[in-house]
């Protein structure tokens, strides 16, 4: 790829003009994250909003009220409760307005950046107290803090309600605190295990079960509930009594030592390596040149984990520029999005693209772990997978042709970069409905 592909298709979310970049698509890139587009969050629901849905949408379930004259819609899982319309309504709604931002932004690359720090700190809708609390995780958690320290994302992160419900922390209990002595529940370390494991140091990081434990002792505190109005609140009557002892650093008892260790974490050298690959990994290529790694994860400790000056290193990096690393293959919803940005045009069903992101496997804001969507190209490419997404491009082919010619949409989005046999196949189609298919069917727009 030549550099202003790379900025445009492998960094960003696909620019419809190339030319637009072609003259300095560094600086293109790097201005993005002096001034990001700020995404508009007004009217949509808070978390403690999403928690009192949730809480809803569960109580209808446990104690359902038949329709007297069988009126009330069904689907897969039964009966749409209002509560579950309603649930339904709002996270379509969000989804929309996010889909808007992605498809519109002038800053496609520093949203692919607040994105990749998403679906690091992923929370999945796939308990039932997360039904509403993916996107709120999202827009009140991850992008305020997305160009800020690490440190500060890495506490919003995991103290939102979302966080706290989806990894259980929420009913973790000291086995010695006031609570605990009352109660038969006790600790719970998901939470505390994903911290380290996944949100900061890496699976070889070298901690043991004993930090883990000590690490989920210190959590116990941080909940949300019923009792908290679905606010993150520390409660000391569930906090486990007495000093922590984590890697080797003694934390006292109570809320404060919470900002000590995220802090202590923050600055692990292992943090800085483990997020200077994803980071290279996600946007370079998926086996990224140790130097880079180096690199980025040197600027990580030097800077205390400032996410903007790690972004500005990452993308002024000439090995991250190299226009001979291999080509990552597209998340489903990246094709979407991707595709909306060329075409320039809106999602017009939102719930037929719901589904066809699923149907190439990806179920959005239901994440299969907390290790959230897989980042290797290997994991997207089944035949089954590439199928799908030919059929995807098919039936987007017959609704979006109308006023588009699909050759020229993609020598203005791809210039030298277009091949001659996509270009020709393109030539060949017998309508436009088919000649978009075959665009977005493409090598060229599948991959980045």
């Amino acid at each position: 790829m030549h550099a202003s592909n790379l900025a445009s298709h492998r960094f960003g979310y696909s620019e419809p003009k190339l030319h637009k970049l072609a003259h300095d698509p560094r600086s293109w890139v790097l201005a993005q994250f002096e001034r990001p587009a700020e995404f508009d969050s007004q009217g949509l629901i808070d978390g403690a909003k999403a928690w009192q849905i949730t809480r809803d949408v569960l109580q209808a379930a446990l104690n359902p009220t038949p329709s007297p004259d069988n009126s009330q819609p069904q689907d897969a899982l039964g009966g749409m409760t209002p509560a579950r319309q309603l649930l339904r309504k709002t996270n379509l709604h969000v989804l929309s307005k996010r889909w808007q931002h992605m498809t519109q932004t002038p800053t496609p690359v520093a949203e692919r950046w607040v994105q990749f720090w998403a679906n690091h700190f992923c929370v999945a809708a796939t308990k039932g107290t997360t039904l509403a609390l993916v996107w709120p995780h999202e827009y009140e958690a991850i992008r305020p803090h997305a160009m800020g320290h690490y440190k500060d994302l890495l506490r919003a992160a995991i103290l939102h309600p979302g966080m706290l419900l989806y990894l259980d922390n929420a009913q973790s209990i000291g086995p010695q605190s006031i609570a605990g002595r009352r109660r038969e529940k006790g600790l719970n370390e998901n939470l505390a295990r994903e911290l380290l494991e996944l949100h900061t140091l890496g699976v070889n990081a070298g901690y043991t079960q004993d930090d883990v434990t000590q690490t989920a002792k210190l959590l116990t505190g941080w909940t949300v509930g019923q009792n908290t109005a679905g606010l993150t609140r520390f409660v000391d009557n569930l906090h486990q009594p007495g000093k922590k002892t984590i890697l080797g650093n003694i934390y006292p008892e109570g809320p404060q030592a919470l900002d000590l260790l995220l802090t202590d974490l923050a600055r692990h050298p292992a943090c800085a390596h483990f997020m200077a690959t994803k980071l290279c990994r996600h946007f370079v290529t998926d086996t990224p040149p140790a130097a880079l790694v180096q690199s980025i994860a040197g600027h990580f400790r030097r800077t205390d984990g400032d996410l903007k000056a790690v972004a500005v290193a990452l993308f002024s990096h000439d090995l991250a520029w190299r226009e001979d690393h291999l080509p990552k293959f597209k998340r489903p919803e990246e094709c979407l999005i991707s595709a909306h940005r060329l075409m320039q045009k809106t999602v017009i069903n939102m719930e037929a693209s719901v589904y066809w992101v699923q149907s190439m496997g990806q179920a959005l804001a239901r994440a299969p772990s907390p290790q959230g969507w897989p980042d290797l190209s290997a994991d997207w490419l089944s035949p089954d997978a590439v199928l799908k997404r030919i059929q995807w491009a098919e039936r987007y082919g017959e609704m979006y042709s109308k006023d588009l010619d699909a050759r020229d949409l993609m020598q203005q989005a791809f210039g030298p970069n277009l091949s001659t046999s996509t270009a020709q196949t393109i030539a060949r189609a017998e309508s436009g409905a088919q000649a978009l298919a075959f665009a977005l069917a493409s090598p060229e727009h599948l991959r980045r």
